[in-house]
């Protein structure tokens, strides 16, 4: 199986620095002063589609051949990744199939819609899912773009931790949340190649950890029935993203749902912006783990801001 290297994220970077925004680099004394050290977090509830999904989906959908492009590309999703596709698509003037199930919030499908994207509802199960995708793409043609377990996406993911070393130059920890893998293997080859020394550690929700079961018995667990408020981190790891998880990763470190809503509104409050519950989730494992983090430098990748307005957690 071959992994995304270091040269293939700065590779990717100049691909997608026209489409893409660089996110800026946030601190908060407030926040500092609680936890008893210095974080800096990169902001990817700013980035286009709201998060940091979009930086692997402009890369895969750019990076394919004239040919391939024309046929368009389909995925199945009813998040981020959903619309992450159908705007990178309609940014390069092709056409994106997202299979969606019937259940998924109407923001989402609005939002996928109004991207130009073409949707097909299905039953609201993986393996519904799966074969709908399978029909369209044996029909149509289609390059399927894996929401994480794809090596241009990986790519592209980590550029948001190429940003953020560069802007801070050096940190002792990095923290980013897991779900499938794809933003925490893009980071992990980031931070290795360019800090050797600092840690990459990856948050998970305890009622959802399955990359920490996995991580710590090396093999791939299923997420099943997870249980959490982070919703963008209930998918399993891919065999890709594990390889490169079990090559560069420090640690995986989980946090309770109360302190995932504690972190989640210690940044609206002190930081005055919005990000969903899957962003908490370094904060969260730092909320819990005080003296494991007390003095150091820190940089956290905040994933996304897209959050159910009218159902908030506090």
């Amino acid at each position: 199986m071959l992994l995304p290297t270091f040269s293939d994220i700065l590779e990717a970077h100049a691909l997608i620095k026209p489409f893409i925004h660089r996110t800026p680099v946030l601190t908060s004394k407030s926040i500092n002063g609680i936890v008893g050290c210095d974080l800096f977090f990169k902001c990817e509830n700013f980035q286009k589609v709201g998060a940091f999904k979009f930086r692997g989906a402009v890369n895969a959908v750019f990076s394919l051949s004239e040919d391939a492009a024309q046929a368009g590309v389909g995925t199945h999703s009813s998040g981020n990744h959903a619309a992450a596709l159908a705007l990178a698509a309609r940014m390069r003037g092709i056409q994106a199939h997202i299979v969606m199930p019937s259940n998924a919030p109407e923001v989402k499908k609005i939002a996928v819609a109004g991207y130009g994207a073409n949707i097909t509802y299905c039953e609201p199960t993986l393996q519904a899912r799966e074969t709908t995708l399978k029909k369209l793409t044996d029909e149509l043609g289609l390059t399927v773009v894996h929401p994480y377990n794809n090596f241009k996406v990986i790519c592209g993911q980590g550029t948001a931790a190429l940003e953020l070393l560069e802007e801070i130059g050096s940190a002792d920890m990095l923290l980013c949340p897991v779900g499938g893998g794809g933003l925490l293997s893009g980071t992990a080859i980031v931070t290795k190649a360019l800090l050797p020394g600092c840690k990459v550690i990856a948050a998970e929700p305890k009622g959802a950890d399955d990359a920490f079961r996995s991580f710590r018995d090396g093999c791939i667990y299923p997420s099943v029935h997870p249980a959490t408020i982070a919703d963008g981190l209930l998918t399993s790891l891919g065999d890709l993203t594990f390889a490169v998880i079990q090559q560069n990763v420090d640690e995986i470190v989980t946090a309770s749902e109360e302190s995932i809503v504690a972190a989640m509104r210690m940044i609206w409050e002190r930081m005055k912006i919005i990000v969903e519950p899957s962003s908490a989730l370094p904060l969260a494992v730092i909320l819990e783990n005080r003296e494991k983090f007390a003095g150091k430098r820190i940089g956290i990748i905040l994933s996304g801001g897209n959050v159910e307005l009218t159902k908030l957690p506090f």
